[in-house]
């Protein structure tokens, strides 16, 4: 009997897609493990004079490991939507990706980190003052973050200059309301559900998820344009 079809099958299927979603997060994690080890800390500082000691490397290590090890899982999961990937060498793929990839995105980190930077600094001094700065910075940070998301995406799925893919993106980014409330929307619900129900998603799946979540999401756009520019 073959275990391929019916209810085996459908069974089969969804644990080989766990399997692929929950290895790629592992390893997203473990090109991240100096950040990661950053960012546990910074839960347990019991002096403000110690923020400096753990913020300064985290945010140095940002354009050098995170910003390339997204990108690479970005890679990934684009490879599955579009059916252009043998998933029989998992790491052997991601490992190809993040150093394809590198140099592209670890400038384009650099610059993200400056911009988050910014951000951060600003949402510091105002949250104080004025609550209608602070909802305007919130704003700005969703349109930040789905800049980020869109911007890994674009990185995987074209082989174009910095500075032409970022004017691309932000043309995305404002200009494709759909794919902006899809990407706010379904990130945000696996976050929420990550940090508040099923805490255990965080080093398994919510890495992972978001990535396919939103690049399916890119994708569906892409052919969109695609075929609006047959017709």
């Amino acid at each position: 009997m073959n275990n391929k079809t019916g209810f085996m099958g459908g069974l089969y299927a969804i644990s080989e897609w766990i399997m692929k979603f929950s290895l790629i997060n592992l390893f997203w994690i473990l090109f991240n493990i100096p950040i990661v080890f950053l960012l546990l800390n910074l839960l347990f500082i019991e002096q403000i004079e110690e923020l400096p000691l753990l913020l300064i490397p985290l945010i140095l290590l940002m354009p050098i490991l995170f910003f390339p090890a997204t990108t690479a899982m970005f890679g990934m999961v684009r490879g599955w939507i579009i059916k252009d990937e043998d998933s029989s060498h998992l790491f052997k793929t991601y490992w190809r990706y993040y150093k394809e990839n590198y140099k592209r995105s670890a400038s384009s980190g650099l610059i993200l980190t400056i911009a988050w930077m910014i951000w951060a600094v600003d949402v510091y001094y105002f949250v104080d003052k004025s609550s209608i700065l602070m909802f305007l910075f919130m704003i700005l940070g969703i349109i930040l973050f789905v800049f980020s998301i869109n911007l890994f995406s674009v990185t995987v799925h074209y082989h174009m200059k910095l500075i032409t893919a970022l004017k691309n993106t932000f043309l995305l980014t404002i200009g494709s309301p759909v794919l902006f409330i899809a990407v706010a929307i379904s990130s945000g619900v696996v976050l929420y559900i990550s940090l508040n129900v099923f805490r255990f998603f965080l080093p398994f799946l919510t890495g992972s998820l978001i990535a396919f979540l939103c690049f399916s999401a890119f994708y569906r756009n892409y052919l969109k344009i695609i075929d609006k520019s047959k017709n």
